[in-house]
């Protein structure tokens, strides 16, 4: 048995395993559907939806549908939650929406963009495997379990709390971040499409002063959530934070900003303006002024 194989067989059971812990955790204190608690059901419906989808894209052996599907995830579970939460305040709604916004707004950016690309390299070993492709897929469910963990923990908390000082916070964390993030998506979008362009990097508009500020985009918009959501967190269910932690760790030392940048630095390091530009824009963090030295 060749290791990826071996690693994925782990891999399986574990991401099974953390979402359960996530789902006892998360469902303190939460309503209930009879005698389910309602975000350890959400958490079910995030792995059954990936499941589901992987079956056809292990038989076509196509990747074009992983990132619609977590988009998919992140709207219909999220209003399923909604629809069923017993009470519906305006917590519950603003959370709701601060989701569903964010992910119609990135689903679909990142759905054309694997559409006009045709694949993803990073699944070209994985596609064949039963075991490893089916691994990525149930990550994904735990993926975004863990990122909207705290938005879900919050509309299904039995918990409640008027908008106060901490909502308002939390809403303009999220402005700020969501901002960013479509802003920094949309410069490099026409950058790309300018035939000019063409073997060369972005330095231009958030990206002269960052060189990853759509991910700085959404972690600071995550950070929002959580914001909002903490008033009403009791008990284990304060485990939610973890959800802004999470998305930090994932895009800056797994599936982000590392892998941008071994790419960056495979096709232009060594050029002066690539090293100068490095030397000059932080990794992530935005400076009011680009700088020098």
């Amino acid at each position: 048995m060749d290791e990826g194989r071996r690693r994925a067989l782990v891999g399986i059971p574990l991401a099974l395993v953390l979402g359960a812990l996530l789902a006892l955790a998360g469902s303190h204190a939460g309503a209930k559907v009879g005698d389910v608690p309602l975000f350890a059901l959400a958490v079910l419906a995030a792995f059954v939806v990936q499941w589901v989808a992987f079956v056809p894209a292990f038989w076509r052996q196509t990747e074009v549908y992983y990132d619609i599907t977590g988009s998919i995830t992140y709207v219909t579970v999220t209003a399923g939650l909604l629809a069923l939460a017993p009470e519906r305040d305006a917590r519950a709604v603003l959370l709701a929406g601060l989701v569903i916004v964010w992910t119609l707004r990135l689903g679909p950016f990142l759905f054309r963009r694997i559409r006009r690309a045709g694949s993803d390299d990073r699944f070209d070993e994985i596609k064949p495997s039963f075991p490893r492709f089916l691994l990525v897929w149930t990550v994904q469910g735990l993926w975004v379990t863990f990122t909207a963990m705290a938005a879900w923990v919050g509309i299904s908390s039995t918990s409640r709390a008027g908008l106060d000082a901490l909502a308002v916070v939390g809403v303009v964390l999220w402005v700020l971040g969501f901002a960013m993030e479509t802003v920094a998506d949309a410069q490099k979008s026409r950058f790309r499409a300018d035939p000019a362009n063409a073997g060369r990097f972005i330095t231009t508009g958030l990206w002269s002063r960052s060189r990853h500020p759509n991910y700085a985009g959404e972690i600071l918009l995550w950070i929002g959530v959580a914001v909002v959501a903490a008033p009403v967190l009791t008990g284990w269910q304060w485990v939610a934070l973890a959800s802004p932690v999470f998305v930090t760790l994932l895009l800056t030392r797994v599936s982000g900003v590392p892998l941008l940048e071994k790419k960056a630095d495979a096709r232009w390091g060594g050029q002066p303006d690539y090293e100068e530009y490095k030397r000059t824009t932080p990794v992530l963090v935005p400076r009011l002024t680009r700088g020098r030295g």
